[in-house]
């Protein structure tokens, strides 16, 4: 026991650094009588790899506490070094395992130490504490992919608020469907939605599976226009297939799908296929009745807009949307696919709104695609637009037109995005610029050229390039150009070797003394480029990694990264923890955006609390690590 002046000190200090500023202030004075105050010269251990964990964890009071690792070849490699306010030495409190690495003065230090169970006493059931504990001893463990640590660290946490438990909990659907056969006609189905009181009827099979849905704008539509007599079967008017889901979809989910495939119902059945019995009968109401952010209003005001304000409008209403769920704590890729889908409607409206105002139809059918972070659905933020076009081939002589048709169009899109709030791109990346509107055997020569005549320029491009996604138009024009590609892929090993040097071109950004790398010069000069040194390596390694697995239609980086778990389970752990740390830096670049209104691109480290460091600097790990596989697996070592 100390004494109570000494306490106080303690106090003083303790009370401005995570987890203990997280406790009631009784309670931080209370543990802080108890804490012991150990002197260290340069040099002195506090614990060794190997020993028995003890009864304490330890906070830096002075001074610098170096952690490493020891291998099996004696070598010692730094994990950490620890600065005033820092904790170490947490495995005893969140492991109850012997200590893993050692702990010594890197200089003259004062060190706390905190007895575990007197703290347990006054921290039982703080999930705050609880998550800074994790994220701290994450921070300092060599070799950290467990899924259940990365799990508690990387992916959201546990609902902790009204809204977000709503969000989350099982959908609340219909669990008594009315029915009808396929023999039955409109007339008996329209009864029964009358007297049940209902806006839709499931039509379905002789096993109850559901075959058809029926809604009162059918009714209206189909019938009251006098397209169909009131006595035709209902299998002439039914909307088919239906859109199904198992039991146990949470309302989150359930808006999504709904969203997807612009729909007000999903039938619930046995296994969630078309193919077992109807359970139940999820309706949009449903879904309103238990959300106050509705994405679903912001799309239908995206489809009604003919003027392009009342698409700005609506896009930065979706701008609060982001917001609102990241402070309720929504996962992050919740809210990429809800952005990703109002990013996509946007341009699908703008498109539209275009092509009225044209002269004349388009000449051919063509397919306007997304590149970069649209096309990898990860623009959560008004960044810069990355488009392109690809039409149909047509004769020689007609190209010419048929290009200058659609380069007019592309401008007239790319004006509407940029007063939306979508900038012009710098580097001129657009549909609008006759590089990137070109017929699909153009676009096929081009992918094929920047495959098999590899140099700097091509990888440039292809950063950019590979990432695209279709938006609007002829699907198959896309599908077609992914096959060139992945064919012309199979006829080279040396473009694999060039993406996986640009992969490597921005290494952990971490100095020696575990400082974060900053910019030296410029108007950017001590800021941290969250984009350049920490999210686009782990999209360049994604990207390279899928595309030598050739996997298609999966473009969004975590997803990626979750897919090459399922192919490589050898490194699963280490895709996950990529996938966890990706989401982490997105999220976190995202709410920097949104507070200092910009793209959240660069940071001022300073500004960070304790614990945003540590979380930032645990998403560092998982980009040294995969890079160490891809340097080993397209041997880049003396690759120049």
């Amino acid at each position: 026991m100390i004494k109570n002046s000494i306490a106080y000190r303690v106090y003083d200090f303790l009370k401005n650094y995570p987890p203990f500023n997280l406790l009631k202030q009784e309670d931080l004075l209370e543990v802080s009588k108890k804490v012991s105050i150990i002197y260290l010269e340069k040099g002195d251990t506090v614990f060794k790899k190997g020993d028995s964990f003890n009864s304490n964890f330890y906070i830096v009071r002075n001074g610098a506490i170096t952690l490493y690792h020891t291998t099996n070849e004696n070598v010692q490699v730094i994990v950490n070094i620890c600065d005033g306010g820092d904790v170490f030495g947490v495995r005893p409190l969140i492991a109850q395992e012997d200590y893993k690495l050692t702990a010594t003065a890197n200089e003259e230090s004062i060190v706390y130490a905190m007895p575990i169970e007197a703290f347990r006493i006054v921290s039982n059931n703080n999930t705050d504490v609880y998550k800074f504990l994790i994220t701290a001893f994450a921070t300092n463990t060599f070799d950290p992919y467990t899924a259940e640590e990365n799990k508690k660290i990387f992916v959201d946490y546990l609902p902790n608020t009204a809204q977000d438990i709503v969000n989350f909990q099982a959908a609340n659907y219909s669990k008594n469907p009315v029915t009808c056969s396929q023999e039955s006609s409109l007339k008996e189905a329209a009864i029964k939605m009358r007297n049940h009181r209902i806006g839709c009827i499931i039509v379905v099979d002789e096993s109850d599976n559901p075959v058809g849905i029926i809604t009162n704008s059918d009714i209206k539509n189909k019938i009251a226009t006098g397209e169909f007599p009131i006595e035709t079967c209902v299998k002439n008017i039914m909307s088919s297939p239906v859109i199904t889901c198992k039991r146990g979809l949470t309302v989150a989910e359930g808006q999504l799908k709904m969203l997807q495939h612009n729909i007000g119902h999903l039938c619930i059945t046995k296994d969630g296929t078309v193919n077992s019995k109807l359970i139940g009968v999820l309706t949009h109401h449903d879904v309103l009745a238990t959300l106050g952010n509705n994405p679903t209003v912001i799309l239908k005001e995206i489809k009604r807009a003919d003027r392009t304000n009342r698409l700005r409008a609506a896009r930065l209403t979706a701008n609060n949307l982001l917001k609102s769920y990241l402070e309720q704590n929504i996962p992050i890729g919740h809210i990429t696919k809800i952005i990703s889908q109002i990013n996509d409607a946007v341009t699908v409206r703008a498109i539209q709104i275009a092509l009225k105002k044209m002269p004349t139809k388009p000449p051919v059918e063509f397919s306007w695609i997304a590149l970069g972070s649209q096309g990898r659905k990860e623009q959560l933020l008004f960044t810069d637009q990355d488009n392109a076009l690809i039409f149909e081939d047509v004769p020689e002589n007609k190209y010419e037109e048929t290009q200058a048709y659609f380069l007019e169009l592309s401008k007239l899109v790319s004006k509407s995005l940029n007063k939306i709030g979508f900038q012009y791109c710098e580097a001129d990346m657009m549909a609008s610029n006759p590089e990137w509107c070109k017929s699909i055997s153009e676009w096929k020569n081009q992918f094929k050229d920047w495959i098999l005549n590899t140099d700097d320029k091509a990888i440039l491009l292809s950063s950019i390039f590979f990432d695209f996604n279709h938006i609007y138009g002829k699907k198959a024009l896309v599908e077609q150009l992914s096959d060139s590609i992945y064919e012309t892929l199979d006829e080279t090993t040396l473009f694999f070797r060039f993406l996986g040097r640009d992969a490597l071109k921005n290494p952990p950004p971490l100095g020696f003394f575990k400082q974060f790398v900053v910019e030296k010069d410029n108007e950017q000069k001590d800021l941290f480029n969250i984009k350049s040194r920490a999210i686009m390596p782990l999209v360049d390694a994604a990207r390279l990694l899928i595309l030598k697995n050739k996997v298609k239609g999966v473009n969004n980086t975590a997803d990626r990264f979750e897919k090459m778990a399922d192919i490589d389970p050898n490194n699963k752990e280490l895709y996950q923890s990529c996938a966890y740390a990706f989401k982490a830096l997105i999220k976190f670049k995202t709410k920097q955006g949104l507070l200092h209104n910009n793209s959240g691109k660069y940071i001022e480290i300073e500004t960070l609390t304790k614990e945003e460091q540590l979380k930032l600097r645990r998403c560092f790990k998982p980009i040294h690590d995969i890079q160490e596989v891809l340097q080993v697996r397209f041997d880049l070592k003396n690759f120049a």
